[in-house]
């Protein structure tokens, strides 16, 4: 049986008829209508902060790399997340084949890039990430968009072990210590709503926290996310359109329905 994925047969369209939750009613990403928003509902700024922290596995899933975290410690908590702690699981991104699209949220029907994901579980009440992931309040979801520029020093770290998993299946160790922090863009403005995984199951337990203001990356960078491939090196190239090329792995927004999305302002941010 092919699995999901992101080519016509099996991508985001097909995905509610394996995974029937992906047809719910809080799936995400969403289309953030910026004047629609709700501001002055009392958030204050997220408190992200990361130490030591080393990926213990980077991986090539199929769907996108992934960097797994194996040590240090991390602790986000504030903004909606109320007194709960949250910890950092895993960060991976999504992108397009050009620049013009790749981010899986948009912002008044603009897209990005890409899109990268802090996947962050909560641990003052859960005892492990499956067990959050598949439970309402369970995850916290950082998501920064990213547009093309100048080299971020940071993703250096993730790009330049890229070519040593071109393939599904492959996975290397990171022997830097990543600062996680470096992802997060210097005006902390964000948006945040209840949503869901953007991938099956599609489990509707994320709180997503969307930073308004993008980072950059350099056009090497982001070369270097689409020289991935999708299949194993034991299997024939995928015979569709995207013809075993890892781009294109983002879903599409999702309706909003009753949800409303909340804005935090960062004190830099001019109205």
């Amino acid at each position: 049986m092919v699995g999901w994925g992101y080519s016509k047969a099996n991508g985001p369209a097909t995905w509610p008829a394996m995974y029937p939750v992906a047809g719910g009613k809080r799936q995400s990403p969403i289309d953030i209508k910026a004047d629609a928003c709700q501001g002055n509902c009392g958030l204050n700024k997220i408190q992200a902060s990361y130490s030591g922290i080393k990926v213990s596995e980077l991986s090539n899933s199929g769907h996108s790399w992934k960097a797994q975290i194996g040590s240090g410690t991390s602790s986000l908590r504030s903004g909606p997340l109320g007194s709960d702690e949250y910890v950092l699981e895993q960060f991976h991104c999504h992108w397009g084949n050009a620049n013009d699209h790749g981010s899986e949220h948009t912002v008044d029907g603009k897209c990005y890039a890409a899109e990268l994901h802090l996947v962050h579980w909560n641990k003052s009440k859960f005892s492990s990430f499956a067990e959050a992931a598949a439970s309402d309040g369970g995850l916290a979801v950082l998501g920064i968009f990213l547009t093309v520029g100048e080299e971020h020093p940071e993703m250096n770290k993730i790009t330049k072990m890229l070519p040593f998993i071109q393939h599904k299946g492959q996975a290397i160790t990171i022997t830097d210590i990543v600062e996680p922090a470096a992802f997060l863009p210097k005006n902390r403005t964000y948006w945040t709503y209840a949503g869901s995984l953007t991938t099956p199951p599609c489990y509707e337990s994320v709180t997503w926290i969307v930073y308004k203001h993008p980072i950059t990356i350099s056009q090497e960078q982001m070369g270097a996310f689409r020289s991935l491939k999708s299949y194993h090196p034991c299997e024939d190239c995928p015979q569709d359109e995207l013809a075993g090329a890892l781009v294109e792995n983002y879903r599409p927004p999702c309706p909003l329905y009753d949800r409303t999305i909340k804005v935090f302002k960062d004190s830099q941010e001019e109205e």
